[in-house]
This record gives C-alpha cells, sequence and structure tokens, in this order.
C-alpha cells in the first residue's frame, strides 16, 4: 500500500539516535535547545519551544495567549480536531468560520462574520501545507484586538509573500507527526518572536516550576517551586536528536512534494471528474496533502478502489463541529456550507519523500482508470 504520507527516516537519523541514547541527559538536556535553535533559524523567528505534540503546541499556544472561561477563539472546522479542541482545554469555545472554495482555507471574510465581544483569538490553519490568507487575517486581528495563533501543523516549509510560515503572527505552531514533512516520532513546536509569550510557552510545558537563586538560597540548591499550572509537555533529548538530524535534509524531502504535485497539477488539468487544489499567489505550499475533489455520489466507491488498487488515500476532514462531542457540546446547529460540501469530495492523493517516480505514474494512470 502507497500510504498519502509517511516519514522517511534514513541511517543519518538512526545514527542521531543512537548517539542521543547514549548521552547523560535522555530529556530536558542541550538537545532540546539546539533542535529548538534549528527550527527557529529556519522558519525565521526569534524563539521557540519544544513541545511532546502539535497538540500539546496548541494548548500552550491558547494558555499563553490567556484563553479563559467565555472567550471565544475563531478557527475553521476543515482540520484535525486539536485545532479546536485547543480552546476547550483552556476554558473557551471554538467558533468556526467557513473556508474558502478554491484553496480550502479558513476565508477573512468569514472571520469578520463571527467575531463578536467574546473573541480572543483566531487559528488560521495552513490546509494541506498551502499558507491561509495571512495580511487580510492579521487586518482583522489588530481591529479588534485579537490574537493570531497559526496552526501550520502541515506547514513547515512553506512560503508566504516571500517568508517562511513560522514568524508572521504572535504564534505558530508546527506538527512533527511521522506523516508530516519531518518527524520527531511525536513532538511540536511553538514558535513566536515575542520574549513574555516565550516565557510563558516554557513555563507551561514544564509543570509551571522554576527556579530562582532566591528561593534555591532560602530552601536549598533542589528547591523549584510551582509558579503556576503547567503540564508535562516537555519533549526529550531522543526525539530532538532525531529532529536535528531531519532538519538537515527538510528542503530535499519537501521539494520532493513539490515535485509530486508539480506532476499531480500537470496530469489532471484537464481530467473529467477530477478537482486540483489551486494555489494562492502569495503563497508556496509544503505540501502536506495533495488534496482533489471527485463527485460527491462516487466519493465513496473511488476510496475503496483506490485502496484495493494499493493506492492508500485519505480524507481529510470530517468537518470538526459534526463529531460527537461537539455535537452534544452545543454545536448542532453549526453548518459551514462550503466546509461540508468540500469534506463530501475530498481525498488526499499520495504526497511525500518516499512516493517513487513509477509509483507516482501508477497513482496517475490508476485516477485516470477510476475516474473514466
Amino acid at each position: 500500500m502507497i500510504p498519502y504520507s509517511t516519514q522517511h527516516i534514513d541511517q543519518e537519523d538512526i545514527q542521531a539516535v543512537t548517539e542521543a541514547l547514549q548521552k547523560e541527559y535522555l530529556t530536558s538536556g542541550t538537545t532540546v535547545n539546539e533542535f529548538e535553535e534549528k527550527v527557529a533559524q529556519y522558519v525565521g523567528a526569534k524563539y521557540a519551544v519544544a513541545v511532546s505534540s502539535g497538540t500539546a503546541a496548541l494548548h500552550a499556544a491558547c494558555a499563553a495567549a490567556g484563553i479563559q472561561e467565555d472567550d471565544e477563539v475563531i478557527t475553521t472546522p476543515i482540520t484535525w480536531v486539536s485545532s479546536a479542541n485547543a480552546a476547550f482545554y483552556c476554558g473557551g469555545r471554538p467558533v468556526f468560520a467557513d473556508i474558502d472554495k478554491d484553496t480550502y482555507n479558513i476565508s477573512p471574510d468569514e472571520i469578520e462574520k463571527k467575531i463578536t465581544k467574546h473573541t480572543k483569538a483566531i487559528i488560521p490553519v495552513h490546509y494541506a501545507g498551502q499558507p491561509c490568507d495571512m495580511a487580510n487575517t492579521h487586518e482583522i486581528a489588530q481591529a479588534h484586538g485579537l490574537t493570531v495563533i497559526e496552526d501550520a501543523a502541515h506547514a513547515i516549509g512553506a512560503i508566504y509573500k516571500g517568508c517562511k510560515i513560522g514568524a508572521l503572527s504572535d504564534m505558530t505552531i508546527f506538527s512533527f507527526h511521522p506523516v508530516k514533512q519531518i518527524t520527531t516520532c511525536e513532538g511540536g513546536m511553538v514558535c513566536t518572536n515575542n520574549k513574555e509569550l516565550y516565557e510563558k510557552l516554557k513555563l507551561f510545558r514544564a509543570y509551571g516550576m522554576v527556579k530562582s537563586q532566591t528561593t534555591m538560597e532560602q530552601e536549598g540548591p533542589w528547591f523549584s517551586d510551582e509558579m503556576s499550572l503547567g503540564y508535562n509537555y516537555r519533549l526529550s533529548d531522543v526525539q530532538c536528536a532525531l529532529g536535528i538530524s531531519q532538519m538537515r535534509k527538510i528542503d530535499k524531502l519537501i521539494e520532493r512534494r513539490r515535485e509530486i504535485a508539480r506532476i499531480y497539477d500537470f496530469e489532471f488539468q484537464n481530467v473529467e471528474g477530477i478537482v486540483v487544489p489551486k494555489q494562492s499567489p502569495d503563497g508556496i505550499s509544503a505540501y502536506h496533502l495533495y488534496p482533489i475533489q471527485v463527485d460527491a455520489d462516487k466519493r465513496k466507491d473511488l476510496y475503496m478502489q483506490f485502496r484495493e488498487a494499493g493506492i492508500g488515500v485519505g480524507v481529510h476532514y470530517y468537518p470538526v463541529y459534526k463529531n460527537t462531542y461537539y455535537q452534544v457540546s452545543g454545536y448542532k446547529d453549526i453548518c459551514c456550507k462550503i466546509s461540508e460540501q468540500f469534506y463530501e469530495r475530498e481525498l488526499s492523493l499520495p504526497v511525500h519523500y518516499k512516493v517513487t517516480d513509477d509509483e507516482v505514474d501508477y497513482i496517475v494512470e490508476t485516477t485516470k482508470k477510476l475516474l473514466a
């Protein structure tokens, strides 16, 4: 089965992990700092905080932004549930704005419609790796005094108006799950240019514990003080060693995804019954996904036929508010029409470094055959 996405681990990565396992510190060591510095430098941010997952990164970012009871956070329904759940984790509520029909990203016009006196933040999600319309999103956020937390779980390496995603907003989160462009097995990162947010994020990921010279002199050199409620969201040195090794080849990994996407774009441009993803002139996608649209009444059968042919297509995503937890939590009357229509038609074709040229040809031929 050719998966829609998967990790690429080579001998260099294995050696990096082996060496990390032989070091004195397996967690909370200097390798974590080195990985943070590598990612911050790559995306152009001043600060980066490594955490245990992309979900933990979203939770930490919402906590650092001060999301609390009665606060609302606007996001897209076409995303993994974590983008919205993070608001719930902090006592707030997610509010869903519909997507743009061409880019599949959250629509700034729809964001504007959802703002109330309770709105505290916006979480735009760079779906499939294509950057959102950040210029208009920032304009709206500034006009209403809102925090912007970019969910770039799909988008490390993506470019918006000449700048890499990661340093454009108050905070940006990344995911290093195995299906993403690079991996630390599980893991995430929050990037920011704001020193105050950086300090809050570091505190949040490690129990809220602080060592200070004053308290250590009073109690003893062993003493740590819990200054605020935090979590154990730390990422181990072993995982960070893998991340550092992966960062050395990130551009190669992403360029292969773009190469495959260009082939799909060309091969499917005049094929009846398929809509290929349109790219905004302001952005360059990192292609975590290659989402096509097919006829809604054929989508389920096509999904099964692709998989029977050994092509592991995916579906991304069931609109978040339609999940059972949301339905019983006050979201029964929510309808984002474009998002629901998109979900009914979407299939994700394989697009990752390990897809060979022969496999790309097979995917193209099979797609054309099934649609015919």
